[in-house]
């Protein structure tokens, strides 16, 4: 009997398909691992970000921004309400003794620049005038641009000035003192009988007003009225006595905090 014969065996000429699919998968599992390192390297930049604004004092989207004493944060903000084109100076970090001083006193400057700048810009600079001392910011709101005369009432005008200055003032910490000044021409009327009723009653309406419309702490400001008693020019001539009707918004420095009562 004939045996049957065993089929012809064919070469198998697709085994390298076998290869290529192992090294496809290969290749997408190596994609896959990028994309995941990606996306964690992402989200911890996101993290170090974040944590370098909260540093800085730059709030995100969302936040309140706590307030800060006047060398607290080294953030550059743009005022967000009602003036958009006056910057708050960069602030230094904390120190202690004649550097804290020094920073304090370089961080007044920067914020004097900012404001007087915006001032010029607005065609306002006879109205207001800032100066630095030992005691702090002095912010001098002429008579003539905030009050008639003999009145201790804002004028509704000049809010819009006052607010843009108050957004600045009162974005820290620091203690705020409105303070009342006359010239020595004397008042007597039923409403003020003399001007030290007058120049307590214009600081104490600022003061309300600063209360009503920012977030000020109650605890942190005050108002006084000095009469003609600290003049800060000659009395004997007409444009001294106008210089020393005015309103004083004091933003004290550490020094001035714990001297003053």
């Amino acid at each position: 009997m004939a045996l049957k014969k065993e089929p012809e065996k064919h070469a198998n000429h697709e085994r390298w398909l076998v290869s290529y699919a192992d090294f496809i998968t290969l290749l997408f599992a190596v994609f896959v691992v990028l994309y995941a390192m990606g996306q964690s390297d992402k989200k911890k930049v996101e993290e170090v970000m974040q944590a370098i604004q909260q540093s800085f004092g730059m709030a995100t989207a969302g936040a309140t921004a706590p307030k800060v004493n006047v060398i607290a944060s080294q953030s550059i903000t743009v005022i967000p309400s009602l003036k958009p084109d006056i910057k708050v100076a960069p602030m230094g970090r904390a120190r202690t003794g004649q550097a804290k001083t020094r920073a304090e006193e370089k961080d007044f400057r920067q914020i004097k620049s900012a404001v007087e700048a915006y001032l010029v810009k607005q065609g306002a600079q006879n109205k207001v005038t800032l100066e630095i001392t030992r005691r702090g910011l002095i912010v001098s709101l002429k008579e003539a641009g905030f009050f008639n005369s003999g009145q201790a009432s804002i004028k509704p005008e000049a809010y819009d000035l006052i607010n843009t200055i108050a957004e600045v003032m009162t974005q820290y910490n620091n203690p705020l003192r409105v303070e009342g000044h006359t010239d020595n021409v004397p008042i007597s009327t039923s409403q003020f009988p003399s001007n030290w009723e007058l120049s307590t009653a214009r600081a104490t309406n600022g003061l309300k007003y600063l209360l009503r419309n920012f977030d000020v702490d109650a605890n942190k400001i005050s108002a006084t009225g000095f009469a003609e008693y600290r003049p800060i020019a000659d009395n004997a001539t007409a444009e001294g006595r106008a210089k020393n009707r005015r309103v004083d918004l004091v933003m004290l420095s550490a020094e001035a905090e714990h001297g003053e009562p």
